[in-house]
């Protein structure tokens, strides 16, 4: 009998796990015992994800694993290595915690009855984001693309209010047009190739960008899947749905949305640049420049609506669009100090975003449902621990010293250096992108912390919280900083795991 290597298995058992999940919850009726199962299920995950994790660093190792025992073509394939073990521990961690502490807003906000639907797509998004991390197999990630959607609009629409059904209608509409996009280009490329894993593409790619066959075609392709993925993310201009969306969901979903959603989409496009097309393809085909444009122009914009607006969830959905531009912008540079910083950003927004959101939810609670900004004063008074988790989550995202956004911010300008003919645009929006973000994240800090004219004379009685709510803020910022500062061993991981992904 052949020896089973327990690692190797982590990557299809942590998606079988989270799917077997969604299929055994809808068993459970009651909402806080789906909420049991699937938090042991992101539990065990991430313990999982860890020894994946310090496994494949240790050895400098990644490897495929064969699903089904069919070969290629027939059969599909997982990927590991040091890269995709640290985001899915990512990912694990900061969908525990989130929900940990926005479990109280789906007990609230979404009727019983319904709660366990909650948690099956919760699960299912869950598993939907492991497998796009780990796949090795162009068609499976669209099929996952494609549960990823189905399960987001479920989480957008819980609340069943008529604004949550725009706005589920408003994100299925741009989503699904992202995901028509990437499938015209799996079937184009297949058509090209004659393959679906990735390694077997990439080797039929530079072979044909060599010869110079089906060059335009190969441009079209690129163009289709990469367009697909950066409306599926919400690059700008492909924001709309956004605000909407967040805005109208739960929080709990707005935050596993912001944070970790759209960068699953990122992840997939990240493997699809080194694992399908490579780096020299895509500087020929100028993907990267369009990527860098647009990425930059985000930057400024997401920023620039996030100024106008007065309603604090929109405000932070607008943050996203600008945050994500950072992400691209890193990956327009086609260098892989670029790609490092855009990954660690991955990283640094993936806890940033989710602890604003879910730190916003429950201000807006305690402010009467009310969640413009106006309407927030004092808040942080009523609540200290919410309000010193969202001034954490806005100091990071303006990239203050000793928190994650900063250091971030700081590889973004490192990685320009060594694109001589990007460096002033990097250095020039950078420095504007950060400038913006102080003057919209900034004032709704101050706001939070000034007491309402009733509150001036009469300091308000803190306002109790769950227990797992302050546990899930204070782990959030403890990881905020501890990126701020022990920040060298996840670039290191980063770099190892970009390095094998080539």
């Amino acid at each position: 009998m052949a020896h089973v290597n327990f690692v190797h298995n982590i990557p299809f058992f942590s998606i079988f796990l989270a799917m077997f999940c969604g299929i055994i919850t809808p068993l459970v009726k009651n909402g806080r015992t789906a909420r049991k199962i699937h938090g042991t299920m992101v539990f065990i995950i991430m313990i999982l994800s860890a020894i994946l994790l310090l496994n494949v660093s240790e050895n400098r190792e990644t490897f495929t694993f064969m699903m089904g025992h069919f070969p290629a073509p027939w059969g599909n394939e997982l990927r590991a290595g040091p890269l995709e073990a640290l985001m899915a521990l990512t990912f694990s961690a900061v969908m525990f915690l989130t929900v940990m502490g926005g479990s109280e807003f789906i007990y609230k906000e979404v009727v019983p009855e319904k709660q366990n639907l909650y948690f099956i797509m919760l699960n299912a998004l869950f598993g939907a984001m492991l497998a796009l991390v780990y796949t090795n197999d162009i068609f499976t990630a669209y099929v996952f693309i494609e549960i990823n959607t189905i399960a987001s609009c479920a989480l957008i629409m819980a609340k069943g209010t008529a604004q949550a059904m725009v706005g589920t209608t408003h994100y299925l509409v741009i989503s699904l047009l992202g995901s028509g996009l990437f499938l015209l280009g799996v079937c184009i490329l297949y058509s090209i190739t004659g393959h679906l894993l990735m390694p077997q593409m990439k080797e039929a790619v530079v072979q044909l960008m060599a010869t110079g066959d089906y060059h335009f075609p190969l441009l079209v392709v690129t163009g289709f899947m990469f367009i697909g993925i950066a409306i599926k993310s919400a690059l700008f201009p492909f924001h709309s749905m956004l605000p909407g969306a967040y805005g109208a969901a739960v929080p709990t979903s707005s935050a596993i949305l912001s944070g970790l959603v759209l960068k699953s989409y990122i992840i997939l496009g990240i493997k699809l640049v080194y694992g399908v097309f490579s780096v020299d393809v895509m500087h020929q085909l100028k993907i990267v420049d369009v990527l860098f444009v647009f990425g930059l122009a985000g930057m400024v914009m997401g920023s620039l609506y996030a100024m106008r607006e007065t309603r604090m969830k929109r405000m932070l959905a607008y943050s996203s669009v600008a945050q994500i531009g950072y992400i691209y912008m890193g990956i327009g540079l086609g260098t892989r100090i670029g790609m490092t910083a855009a990954c660690f950003h991955i990283l640094a927004h993936a806890i940033t975003k989710t602890m604003l959101f879910v730190c916003c939810g429950q201000m807006v609670e305690d402010s009467g449902n009310k969640e413009q900004i106006f309407y927030l004063k004092g808040a942080g008074l009523r609540n200290p621990l919410a309000g010193i988790g969202f001034t954490a989550g806005a100091l990071s995202m303006v990239g203050v010293p000793l928190t994650a956004g900063f250091i971030s911010k700081l590889y973004f300008a490192s990685a320009s250096v060594y694109a001589p003919g990007k460096m002033a645009a990097v250095l020039v929006v950078l420095a504007i992108s950060m400038i913006l973000n102080a003057l919209y994240f900034l004032p709704s800090t101050i706001a939070i912390w000034t007491p309402k004219k009733t509150e001036v004379q009469e300091k308000p009685a803190p306002i109790s919280v769950s227990p797992a709510f302050g546990i899930a803020v204070v782990l959030f910022i403890v990881a905020n900083i501890t990126l701020g500062i022990w920040y060298r061993p996840f670039i290191h991981i980063i770099e190892m795991g970009i390095s094998l992904l080539q």
